[in-house]
């Protein structure tokens, strides 16, 4: 077995993983903030730390597997003044702040179900650790690297600096930091600019509030991640993962809080940064407008797609980029994923059918195709690599099934092993409307439950076009969708 090397965002350098206390492994992953639909852009994201949970279980470690629930604290712009996205979104809907949170964290499993996406081993949510967040609010007070004013607590990067290093994360310097900081003109109650919130006051339009030492208010968004990951895997742990725009300020005030909470000097072991989806060379995103939700995937409903594509086919299209680079989202990158997809799955069919020899074929070396695929992803989860070895395996068993070749049942048997291991195990791809590698529920039953639920998100927002849209895509599909006093059902003609 090759040793995995794994490429730290934290020492920008290849390192070899060495867990703190194999075979366990700690793992934490920055998940939604449930204030809206997911779009694809966090699917790739949470789908290239899926494909980092599978292999670390495949090569045998044991995960816990952390990725949180933002369901409080994250202000509109990422910013430390101004609204709750979530209590923006119940005011504006005048629904209590729990509706929106449960609204899309449903969706937001839905759409990982869909996609085949594992659970984590724990799902924690902010307002379900808010004692936790005070407390370590007062460990950092204690420790010199915050301060109250008017009921909001602020965290020192200043004074925090003369201690330890910050910025070494996103490579930014506290010099350049203050230049680029707009001087706020003494409006701001910081100290410093630099500074960010751990605890805000609340005003009386503030739905999300909770008592605390310095008055009711609710944690900072930075908060939440230094106390979830270092309750559930310790002070010092093995992974934290996230999308690359997080890196700062989000996870660099990680770092400063789990440091100033705990002294701890190395928190986490490896930071691994998952890269972008862009559409024709620009970031996926909501305010670009060209961020596709699921839905409009899978039916073509949207204006810069020739035709629907199936989950799996996404998923495939996802994996053919490394998980740190950019990823270029177009319709001739899919039908290409499409028919990747098609070539593998026909070849593990004709596998599937092979009778072999008695005695192995010498010219064959399935050892040495299995090495191929383990190097690949051993070179910091290299999947594009992976795959081009699986399509070099495919040449072999359409020979062989060709009759141009024979085959060992040994070498038969290897192959079934290798293919079913590193497609479906790690990579995660399953054949559409089959079982789940984890023997849950049907994927096409899930995407079709999100689907109705779709339908009547659009319904509720006087989206008839859309709506109908839906209905009749699955009509054409022999499905049909019927609505109730209590809700949408679908059903099979």
């Amino acid at each position: 077995m090759h040793p995995l090397y794994i490429q730290n965002s934290l020492s920008r350098k290849k390192e070899l993983f060495e867990p703190l206390n194999a075979p366990h492994v700690g793992m934490y992953v920055c998940g939604p903030t449930v204030y809206s639909n997911v779009h694809l852009g966090n699917v790739r994201t949470f789908l290239s730390f899926d494909v980092i949970y599978r292999y670390l279980e495949f090569i045998g470690y044991k995960v816990r597997y952390v990725r949180n629930i933002t369901d409080v604290g994250h202000l509109v712009g990422d910013a430390d003044e101004g609204e709750d996205k979530i209590g923006k979104i119940a005011r504006l809907q005048k629904i209590e702040p729990m509706e929106v949170v449960q609204k899309y964290t449903n969706d937001f499993h839905d759409v990982m179900r869909v996609f085949n996406i594992l659970s984590p081993s724990i799902e924690p949510t902010a307002t379900g650790h808010i004692i936790e967040q005070i407390s370590s609010i007062e460990k950092i007070m204690e420790n010199g690297y915050a301060y109250e004013v008017n009921g909001s607590v602020y965290f020192s990067v200043r004074k925090f600096s003369e201690d330890y290093p910050y910025g070494e994360l996103s490579g930014r310097k506290i010099d350049e930091l203050m230049n680029n900081t707009r001087d706020l003109d003494g409006q701001s109650e910081k100290q410093d600019p630099l500074d960010f919130a751990l605890w805000k006051k609340a005003d009386d339009s503030h739905l999300m509030r909770w008592p605390s030492p310095w008055g009711i208010g609710f944690p900072g968004w930075h908060l939440e991640c230094s106390v979830m990951s270092t309750k559930y895997l310790g002070e010092e742990f093995d992974i934290h993962g996230g999308g690359m725009d997080l890196k700062f300020p989000h996870h660099e005030c990680e770092i400063a809080q789990n440091i100033g909470a705990n002294k701890t000097p190395n928190p986490v072991k490896y930071w691994i940064h998952g890269n972008m989806l862009t559409v024709n060379g620009r970031k996926m995103a909501k305010s670009e407008g060209n961020g596709f939700t699921p839905e409009e995937l899978i039916t073509g409903n949207h204006k810069l797609l020739e035709r629907g594509y199936s989950p799996m086919t996404v998923r495939f299209f996802m994996l053919m980029g490394h998980y740190a680079s950019t990823l270029d989202f177009s319709n001739d990158a899919l039908q290409a994923a499409e028919k990747g997809l098609t070539k593998l799955n026909n070849a593990v069919e004709a596998l599937g059918k092979l009778q072999g020899a008695s005695e192995d074929n010498n010219d064959i070396d399935i050892k040495a195709l299995s090495d191929k695929c383990f190097a690949a992803m051993n070179d910091d989860f290299n999947t594009p690599i992976l795959i081009a070895s699986l399509f070099d395996g495919v040449k072999t068993i359409n020979s062989a099934a060709d009759g141009r070749i024979e085959l060992g049942e040994g070498q038969i048997e290897d192959l079934k092993k290798l293919y079913s291991g590193f497609m479906i195990d790690v990579l995660g791809l399953v054949s559409e409307g089959s079982e789940r590698a984890e023997g849950s529920e049907d994927l096409s039953s899930n995407l079709l439950d999100l689907l109705v639920e779709l339908r009547a998100d659009a319904k509720e927002k006087k989206d008839w076009s859309s709506a109908d849209r839906i209905r009749n895509t699955l009509s054409e599909m022999g499905i049909t969708i019927k609505d109730s006093k209590e809700g949408s059902s679908w059903s099979h003609e």
